[in-house]
């Protein structure tokens, strides 16, 4: 960890000769109105290398401590994490998943192959129960993916069907044959993914007629016909699928139009997920921080069509996207996660919070042994990752009521003649009025002195921790799990109104103040 330096009020320090002034941060506790919602804290699992066989799932006859097949480690480690919800069978997966394979005597399943992650066979024995299960050992809400691409509509509400209702029908009682007295009364859907691409390449006038459809027969069978449908949205900047979809689907028929973005340096070339060069760190950081522009404008044309904002703007795939580590199958997209990760979920978490208003449910991609997971195993061990520490130092924030702020100053990062904001802030006050405070650092040289004006915020103790290490590509490993974690963070002040602090080079804090 740094060395953290004494702070002077309004200090002034040098920085290659350049003289640079504090970041002036000013908090709005007068307009706080919008609570961030937990969802925002939502995970992925998908049906993708060694996130359900092998991490989540090791079978029942498995020596790893176990609760029906499922580890107790990961279950452990979610839990403090506090996930508000888990997506599950996929992404791409999900448009060629049939649920009904995936029910039953596990000796009776078929057996498939999973075309789009590594042609490997799929036997089908983590499926419907098993993941909804998993769910309440978790604690969490479940997400279903729906298969819209190779499905049908009548498969889509059996399904609904076979986990949510109550009442005498054929799915309730397949659902009471295989085991199941209740129902799960799942919540949130999604009508198909990425229907741009691997869910079936449709224009989005296309889609919109095929979501209609699926939607209109979705409702109706859950005790409080609750039922979320969440649109498959828009890749990236993809603007103009929003347009269509908001324009053609009624309000009554749509309750989330999801978003995906990945922070990746170059889809050619995705870079290494450890010994990646300062300039590769700059990219992944500028495609980080896009996250802003694309809810500012695709929340603009939903505003367009849903002033109320009724709809959520659901981001349910964000994170970094690199090479897979070498020796491994390039089709299981196993990559290591290190404080360049940690500064990609400080920052866009930060930004979710700002845009609490539209941005009401996100999912980390994914959970276990993915892309940006929270947690990775090797057998019988399990480590966390530095993103699943920012997670759980992060979920003070879960249903807090944001307060805005304004960073005054842009104190930039700088590489050669590029330029990224170097800090990035969020604040909310939870039921117990305590405020909280994230900021980030992305620099990855150098510390920023911070002064946070607290308007009128009667706060007279702050406590904090902190995340970060003596390089950006540190990363925990099966040798050295423990590398990087928490620290408690004591240098901020409280000094006539207002909060002082330095903040380390390429580091995460989360300050408390009551």
């Amino acid at each position: 960890m740094k060395k953290l330096f004494p702070l002077v009020c309004l200090v002034v320090y040098s920085v290659a000769g350049i003289a640079q002034s504090p970041v002036n941060i000013s908090l709005n506790p007068g307009e706080a109105k919008h609570v961030i919602n937990k969802h925002i804290y939502g995970h992925f699992a998908e049906h993708l290398g060694r996130s359900i066989y092998d991490g989540f799932y090791v079978g029942e006859k498995s020596s790893i401590p176990n609760t029906n097949g499922i580890r107790t480690d990961v279950v452990d480690a979610l839990k403090k994490l506090k996930v508000a919800n888990l997506r599950w069978p996929g992404g791409c997966f999900a448009d060629t998943y049939h649920w009904k394979d995936g029910i039953g005597p596990k000796d009776k399943r078929p057996t498939i192959v999973n075309t789009w992650w590594g042609g490997v066979t799929e036997n089908n024995s983590f499926g419907t129960h098993d993941f909804l299960n998993m769910c309440e050992l978790l604690g969490t809400e479940p997400y279903l993916a729906g298969n819209m691409a190779t499905g049908t509509p009548q498969e889509l509400i059996d399904w609904v069907q076979y986990v949510n209702f109550s009442g005498e029908s054929p799915m309730s009682k397949l659902r009471r044959e295989n085991g199941r007295e209740k129902p799960w009364n799942v919540k949130f859907w999604g009508v198909g993914n990425e229907a741009w691409g691997c869910g079936g390449n449709m224009t989005p006038e296309y889609y919109a007629n095929e979501f209609r459809k699926y939607s209109t027969f979705m409702t109706g069978w859950s005790n409080d016909n609750n039922v979320f449908r969440i649109a498959s949205g828009a890749n990236s900047a993809d603007y103009n699928w929003t347009e269509v979809i908001m324009k053609n689907v009624p309000g009554n028929l749509i309750e989330g139009m999801a978003l995906h973005h990945y922070s990746v340096i170059d889809w050619g070339k995705k870079g290494p997920s450890t010994a990646f060069t300062e300039d590769q760190y700059f990219t992944t950081m500028q495609r980080a921080l896009q996250m802003e522009e694309l809810v500012t404008r695709h929340s603009a044309i939903m505003d367009k069509y849903d002033p109320k904002k009724k709809v959520a703007l659901v981001v349910d795939e964000w994170g970094g996207w690199y090479e897979v580590e070498p020796g491994t199958n390039p089709g299981f997209l196993y990559q290591q996660n290190t404080i360049r990760d940690a500064m990609i979920a400080g920052v866009t978490l930060n930004i979710f919070h700002n845009h609490a208003d539209r941005v009401r449910m996100a999912n980390l991609a994914q959970a276990v042994n993915v892309l940006q997971s929270v947690v990775l195993t090797k057998d019988a061990q399990m480590i966390l990752t530095p993103t699943y520490h920012v997670m759980e130092m992060y979920n003070v924030h879960q249903d807090a009521t944001l307060i805005p702020l304004k960073i005054e100053n842009v104190n930039e990062y700088t590489l050669g003649d590029r330029k990224l904001p170097a800090v990035s802030a969020s604040s909310s006050r939870d039921k117990n009025g305590v405020v909280h405070i994230s900021l980030v650092n992305i620099d990855a040289g150098k510390g920023r002195d911070i002064v946070l004006d607290l308007k009128g915020l009667k706060a007279s103790a702050v406590t904090g921790r902190i995340l970060a290490s003596k390089k950006v590509q540190d990363y925990n490993s099966f040798e050295k799990p423990d590398l990087i974690k928490p620290a408690a963070f004591k240098d901020a002040k409280i000094k006539n109104g207002k909060l002082e602090l330095k903040l380390p080079a390429a580091s995460v804090v989360v300050l408390a103040l009551k």
